[in-house]
């Protein structure tokens, strides 16, 4: 298990502008190696070149952001970075001593090691720089190291024996579930258009920057505090490795099952059982396609921890709270004897208030269900 991280002080984010013109701007050097065990640090071992200088990764002081954080530290988990020095400063000549510069320098030039995304004239997006790829967000510091030695990284990570179809899996799941949010987030792109219902503001990037100092603290050196954001996120990027590699890919091949055997369930081929309960939704989408799955599943039945089975409404997109076919309208927000009776399907426990899930005691009392609510949608 990952050791917990030392508590976080009580700060609040302050404007790069106001930080960077009330702080000398000296170059500030420290060293984070990265040991090969998640979520560990090591002690500083740095690696000298042959001229006697230090190997070092550089970016800029002041305040930090989870972009630089997390390029930095997605570096040193390839083994021939693990011992970079990080440099952290605005200074031309100290950068240009740099091996590697992220997020600061107005280059992007991956052939001298050069990943700054702030220049005017820089656009790339993952789809721009690799075509293969949707993705059209643009590039933070992050996305461009990840674009540029991400599939090593996690090849690294899931071992040599690892598959490449794994790999790919897993290096594009991570960069849309985590990544391609910091590059938005850090070059103000905002996810929708209008006004929003309610504020996130429990997002890496925004957990990143409350590790700044405060503008009224009395310290205001950023080294150690740069040190906690490296481990923050990298703790986050490891934990989403393995999230996608060891429990949701492997569920692909049981949602796999249940399709194949849908209509053995209802004759519809609109129900799946899912026999082990995995996360479903992702895979769902993307097997139907894959498999030509028509008509699309609408119910997914599986067992609940106190044994009592459930009925699951298939979201009209993964991340989506409007259902394919909620729930008859007069179940939700109805309970047991009473949801029997109107229903007239015995063992009977609740529907949802927003019909998006129903429960009852047994396998077939789910089943038919599932199958009333599908009859009265005709």
């Amino acid at each position: 298990m990952c050791a917990p991280l030392p508590p976080l002080p009580a700060t609040i984010a302050v404007s790069r502008a106001f930080v960077v013109a009330s702080r000398r701007l000296t170059a500030q050097v420290i060293a984070i190696p990265v040991s090969r065990q998640i979520c560990k640090m090591s002690q500083p071992n740095k690696k000298p070149r042959e001229d006697g200088d230090w190997k070092q990764i550089g970016t800029h002081d002041g305040t930090f952001h989870c972009d630089e954080a997390l390029a930095c530290y997605l570096l040193r988990k390839l083994p021939r970075y693990r011992d970079y020095g990080i440099v952290r400063s605005r200074k031309p000549d100290v950068l240009a001593a740099c091996d590697i510069v992220v997020d600061v320098g107005g280059q992007y030039d991956p052939a001298t090691h050069r990943y700054d995304h702030h220049q005017r004239t820089f656009n790339e997006t993952m789809n721009s720089l690799s075509p293969e790829k949707p993705w059209v967000t643009k590039l933070s510091s992050a996305g461009l190291v990840y674009l540029h030695f991400g599939q090593e990284i996690i090849a690294h990570m899931l071992g040599d024996g690892a598959d490449k179809k794994l790999c790919n899996v897993v290096y594009n799941k991570v960069y849309q579930n985590l990544i391609e949010e910091i590059d938005a987030i850090d070059n103000g792109v905002s996810q929708f258009d209008g006004t929003p219902r309610y504020l996130i503001t429990t997002n890496l990037s925004a957990r990143v920057g409350r590790l700044n100092p405060a503008w009224n603290e009395a310290d205001q050196d950023t080294t150690e505090r740069f040190h906690k954001a490296m481990a923050m996120v990298g703790e986050e990027f490891e934990d989403r490795v393995r999230y996608y590699s060891q429990a949701w890919w492997p569920g692909r091949k049981l949602v796999r099952d249940a399709l194949e055997a849908r209509h053995g369930v209802d004759p519809s081929g609109q129900v799946i059982v899912m026999e082990q309960v995995c996360p479903w939704k992702e895979h769902l989408f993307e097997l139907e396609q894959e498999m030509q799955v028509e008509p699309s599943i609408k119910y997914v039945l599986y067992a609940d921890q106190n044994g009592n089975w459930r009925v699951q409404c298939v979201p009209v997109e993964t991340q989506s709270f409007q259902s394919r076919l909620p729930l008859p309208e007069d179940w939700r927000g109805v309970r047991d004897e009473e949801l029997s009776k109107l229903s007239e399907i015995d063992g009977c426990v609740f529907v949802h208030a927003s019909g998006f899930i129903g429960g009852n005691k047994t396998r077939q009392g789910v089943l038919q269900m599932a199958q009333k609510a599908l009859q009265m949608a005709k």
